[in-house]
């Protein structure tokens, strides 16, 4: 009998649907839109919810915008490709690249999760500086629509067919037809999905228990959850930079050990403490 081939998925997508005003609106930017749209719309939800002022909500927006555009960028500058961003140190802040024929507009090519996620920290105690907020509160709201974002910034990758997978025969393998011929692992919709389920979740825990906002209870909860599967994941993906050849855990779960960590003792903190905050 002769041997099944598999009928592996072609991936070769446009980088974009369309053009606005001759610049290309790309699949990536419109996935980071939607999913900080709708982390946008879920924590005016939970600000009226909890009674807070529109006032207090109007400047988050931007406070997370720019703690995580910022801190994701010099994060993967500096994680992942210092030794030329240092010498670039231009193309660490502007979406351009110098080529031999000059400056060339490329956008943000390269935005790491965990520069994304101390990015957003700092954003958010700046937030409470002015607003008079607390913090735990703060992080534990942000906690529950921070999923859905990251799910979102996954699907981003897979249209622009990076933060690639090992080679794999699985039958669901994908070909990038815009990097090689070989099928490999989905790593991006793996964690897609992974983060579509960790906010359904955390909604279902909020609504059975509410009262724990504030006790870092959810805050712990999506940093438990995501970066442990984060851990895991990074298994089945290619390394990112050549100096993580031959490192038996690589760049991105050496990072995520201590947000896992902290993660579980924030969770182990909010089941002890019903409103400590």
């Amino acid at each position: 009998m002769a041997a099944t081939i598999p009928c592996y998925f072609v991936w070769d997508p446009a980088t974009g649907p369309f053009s606005f005003l001759g610049f290309e609106v790309r699949y990536y930017s419109l996935c980071w839109i939607i999913g900080l749209f709708a982390g946008y719309m879920i924590m005016k939800h939970l600000y009226k919810r909890q009674n807070v002022s529109m006032e207090l909500f109007e400047p988050l927006f931007m406070y997370c915008f720019l703690g995580i555009l910022i801190g994701a960028r010099l994060g993967h500058c500096i994680f992942y490709e210092p030794e030329y961003y240092f010498n670039h140190i231009i193309e660490m802040f502007l979406p351009i690249k110098e080529t031999a024929s000059g400056w060339k507009f490329i956008g943000y090519q390269g935005l790491a999760s965990h520069g994304g996620t101390i990015g957003l920290f700092i954003a958010l105690w700046l937030y409470t500086l002015r607003t008079k907020l607390s913090f735990a509160w703060l992080l534990d709201n942000i906690a529950i629509t921070t999923p859905i974002v990251a799910g979102m910034i996954r699907l981003g990758n897979f249209f622009n067919s990076e933060i690639l997978g090992n080679v794999t025969e699985m039958p669901w393998g994908v070909i990038f037809a815009q990097v090689d011929e070989l099928p490999r692992h989905p790593a991006q919709l793996y964690e897609a999905i992974a983060y579509f389920a960790i906010f359904a979740g955390g909604l279902l825990l909020y609504k059975k228990f509410p009262s724990k906002v504030g006790s870092l209870f959810y805050f712990g909860y999506c940093l438990a959850t995501i970066f442990t599967f984060r851990f895991f994941v990074e298994f089945l993906k290619e390394v990112q930079s050549a100096f993580e050849e031959g490192m038996t855990l690589d760049m991105g779960q050496w990072l995520s050990i201590p947000f896992m960590i902290i993660g579980f003792a924030c969770m182990w903190r909010g089941f002890r403490h019903k409103n400590p905050c």
